[in-house]
């Protein structure tokens, strides 16, 4: 169904899909079969780009550096996510997803990500990471060095 248009026949549908226990509502729009549900190590990365899949997203600030091993803290239950689209957080079954809205042009921040092809999704650099915490005004505290 991906590419349906959101009419109300189609809405109610997906309601009774949920009702039914078929479907699963993930974020707002965001739905999943239930009868074949995804890789839940995976599933918050694919709900990431179906929520904000038309421009740069890539996961920053407290979520890379505890992946890095710069800050010693273990974020639990939520994925940092930089983007050039609107801020926002999503609470779903995976997990809350928070969307920060970077100014900062693609040309500044490509050459400072990687792609990580077990969450088919680019990461930070270490100094990419630690620029986007300060640059949001996060608690830099936490930073080991």
């Amino acid at each position: 169904m991906v590419g349906e248009r959101y009419t109300p026949v189609f809405t109610k549908f997906l309601a009774d899909c949920v009702k039914k226990g078929i479907v699963r509502r993930v974020a707002n729009g965001v739905f999943e079969s239930a009868l074949t549900p995804p890789d839940p190590s995976t599933a918050i990365y694919k709900t990431i780009k179906k929520l904000r899949g038309e421009g740069l997203n890539y996961i920053s600030l407290e979520s890379q550096l505890s992946y890095t091993g710069e800050i010693s803290q273990i974020v639990m239950g939520r994925v940092t996510v930089m983007t050039k689209g609107r801020s926002g957080t999503f609470s779903t079954p995976y997990g809350v997803i928070e969307f920060t809205h970077t100014k900062k042009p693609v040309n500044k921040i490509a050459p400072n990500l990687y792609f990580d092809a077990d969450i088919n999704m680019y990461r930070a650099k270490s100094a990419q990471a630690i620029a986007d915490l300060k640059d949001c005004n996060r608690n830099a505290h936490m930073l080991e060095s």
